[in-house]
């Protein structure tokens, strides 16, 4: 059995990213939004700022996934401008962590969120892939 750390009720990371143009909904299929900072852009940088906070502080052999989040993209940001993700630590039930994340520009608040990550076995977490990876192979 793999040991699960502590995490601090309140432990938060905060991270920044100057918008590009990887970052607009014009790469998302919003051809007309070609100076706007995309939604999917939105959640991929409170993704990431989510498992900063918490992956590096895991024993080896254990990571976090992905269960559920839910992401409002409030108001429009625009390419050069600044944005600051806020993911803070609100609750811990066995090994789920819950998160709230805060998204803001140099104006104020654009988005905000709340995900879950659980705490797996990496190992356990592979050996679930292979068996989805054997069941593709026995159908072709």
């Amino acid at each position: 059995m793999l040991k699960m750390p502590e995490f601090e009720i309140g432990g938060s990371i905060t991270i920044q990213k100057t918008v590009t143009e990887d970052d607009i909904a014009s790469n998302y299929g919003n051809p007309e939004l070609d100076r706007l900072f995309a939604t999917p852009s939105l959640v991929a940088l409170m993704i990431s700022a989510s498992t900063k906070l918490i992956d590096e502080k895991l024993d080896e052999g254990l990571i976090t996934i992905g269960k559920e989040i839910h992401v409002i993209h409030e108001k429009p940001t625009l390419i050069g401008q600044t944005l600051t993700i806020k993911v803070t630590v609100k609750e811990r039930i066995e090994n789920t962590l819950k998160l709230e994340m805060l998204a803001f520009d140099e104006i104020g608040v654009i988005g905000r969120g709340n995900f879950d990550r659980v705490i797996v076995s990496k190992e356990a977490l592979m050996r679930k892939v292979h068996v989805r990876e054997s069941l593709l192979e026995s159908r072709f």
